[in-house]
């Protein structure tokens, strides 16, 4: 009679579960998957992720894809699930095919609420952006009444007057900052539009606090690796007491969030009140003045409107309706948190290049006092240099500058602020081709405008700063529109700055009106000088900035003629 041990008994289990590893594992993905059929970036990447992983965990991942892409062409294997594609069509078949979100976006669920941007399905992102979309829309920025005036005061009774001061005092040789400055400067812009000038951050005259904002920012965006690439594991380690993110950064996000959150209950309650007063015939409202809080009041009145038409079936009943003061909170704290960044990146680098050439500043300027009006910034007492003020141009006028136009899409092109891959996800109902690769349901896709925009077919010599590509590409459009518009511009089709399709950056012509308003009010009248300079090469996480987080400029009046 035979007698069976224990290894006969377990070595055929143990045999089969080795067996279906390595064949889930290791033979599939590398054999089998329409995936391996792709270029793999490294030998590892089609049973492993951790190449890719450790590329983000050191902060290089764009510079690591780039070279990718150069080696082994336009669509790569960067782990077992993971392409990155660097072709224009693909972009198309990814970001304007409708791909949902992956869920690397969720770390930006703020409260605990999902915000248009951390919105995952196409569908309840498009209900969210539907509800304020159209205050962000070009018509919308240039006519409104409320922006104008809120432009008006941040640029002439706080960041002029402290350029001008800036040369006559002792700091003047010194320099300023302009990096915290510029982003002192579009927080103010982004808050005045979102709560109304009376509750914007002025971040422009608190110096001190705003430094210490940026300090808690720079902790924030600098420790969210593990809560993004390895939510389960993060998860899984807090469950036994360890916590991947440092608590430092944890209550950098926490002061943050208050910080946004007062500020937004605050606005919701004025509105409240203002509602509640006009009802009863009495007060009166300031809709389009400077005290206007814009996008919360659009924000507010979409959620009564998807309240009144759908009422608890609503997609985002559970959220924005049931947590309204949270999901306008979380809008708005998205809104704040990257307009004050992308635009103080992009105005640093700008400003970077104009002060190392008195040419290129001369150029601007002469294009600037063709404004009419133009925004030099005159005095009404040129002995105390007191009651300064300038006048606010046409808005579609500054819009079609062309010389300012190119700077502002040069710097964007080149240091575009927030360059990192934008991940999505294939269709999970059926599989779907990206260029010449079948691709399965399920697969993590990403492409990034710090690639797109290193084409050298499109963009020779792309590491230089070089505006003049846009003055001639200008010149070929209206070519191409001589013969009947059939092409568009190659550099605009290339062009990525904000991403395309239905989610692309929801503030980009705020944006765009930020920054050339901005230069404009500052070249009209100021020549920059480089002071210090040192750490101003670009960081390269997903958003990137200068890696000593400043740039000293002098600041020296242009005389008036």
């Amino acid at each position: 009679m035979a007698i069976l041990t224990i290894s006969d008994v377990y070595t055929p289990t143990i045999i089969t579960i080795i067996a279906g590893f390595i064949y889930k594992y290791i033979f599939y993905p590398s054999i089998i998957s329409p995936l391996s059929k792709i270029p793999k970036a490294h030998w590892s990447c089609s049973i492993s992720p951790a190449w890719i992983l450790w590329a983000r965990f050191q902060s290089r991942e764009n510079r690591t894809l780039h070279a990718a892409h150069q080696h082994h062409g336009p669509i790569v294997r960067v782990g077992p699930n993971e392409l990155s594609v660097n072709s224009i069509e693909g972009v198309k078949t990814i970001y304007q095919g409708g791909f949902d979100k992956h869920e690397w976006y969720s770390v930006f669920n703020n409260y605990g609420v999902p915000c248009a941007f951390s919105a995952l399905t196409s569908k309840s992102h498009s209900q969210r952006k539907r509800m304020v979309s159209h205050v962000y829309s070009k018509t919308s920025i240039h006519s409104s009444p409320a922006l104008r005036s809120q432009a008006h005061t941040i640029l002439s009774t706080r960041l002029l007057p402290l350029l001008l001061s800036s040369t006559h005092t002792s700091q003047a040789p010194h320099g300023i900052d302009v990096h915290s400055l510029f982003c002192a400067t579009a927080m103010d812009f982004i808050t005045a539009y979102c709560f109304g000038l009376p509750r914007c951050a002025d971040f422009v005259r608190r110096r001190a606090y705003r430094e210490h904002w940026l300090a808690l920012y720079t902790v924030r965006t600098g420790y969210g690796f593990f809560a993004q690439e390895l939510p389960l594991l993060s998860s899984v380690f807090s469950c036994l007491g360890i916590k991947l993110t440092p608590t430092w950064a944890s209550n950098a996000t926490r002061e943050l969030e208050a910080w946004c959150k007062e500020l937004s209950d605050a606005t919701v309650r004025f509105l409240d009140r203002e509602k509640e007063e006009l009802g009863k015939g009495e007060g009166g409202s300031v809709v389009g003045t400077a005290d206007d809080p814009v996008v919360v009041r659009a924000l507010l009145a979409g959620i009564e409107k998807e309240y009144s038409a759908h009422g608890a079936e609503s997609l985002l009943y559970s959220t924005v309706i049931q947590q309204r003061e949270l999901s306008v909170a979380s809008e708005i704290f998205d809104h704040v948190l990257a307009g004050q960044e992308t635009t103080g990146v992009a105005l640093t680098y700008l400003s970077y290049h104009l002060s190392q050439s008195l040419d290129l500043q001369r150029e601007l300027r002469q294009e600037l006092l063709t404004l009419e009006p133009s925004m030099r910034y005159v005095s009404e007492d040129r002995d105390k240099e007191k009651g300064n003020k300038i006048k606010m141009p046409d808005s579609r006028q500054l819009d079609n500058l062309p010389i300012l136009h190119a700077m502002v899409m040069e710097t964007v092109r080149r240091y575009v602020p927030a360059g990192g891959p934008e991940p999505r996800v294939t269709p999970s109902s059926s599989s779907c081709r990206i260029g010449p690769y079948e691709v399965p349901c399920g697969v993590r896709v990403s492409a990034s405008a710090y690639n797109l925009h290193r084409d050298e077919t499109v963009f020779p010599d792309a590491e230089r700063w070089d505006h003049t590509r846009w003055l001639r590409n200008e010149v070929t459009t209206e070519l191409d529109d001589s013969n009947g518009g059939k092409e568009k511009s190659n550099l605009n089709r290339h062009f990525w700055g904000f991403s395309s399709g239905g989610r692309m950056c929801l503030g980009s012509n705020f944006a765009m009106h930020d920054m050339k308003l901005i230069i404009a009010a500052i070249y009209s009248n100021y020549t920059t000088y480089v002071v210090d300079d040192e750490g101003i090469e670009p960081t390269d996480a997903y958003t990137g900035h200068p890696k000593g987080n400043s740039l000293y400029l002098r600041f020296e009046r242009v005389t008036m003629g």
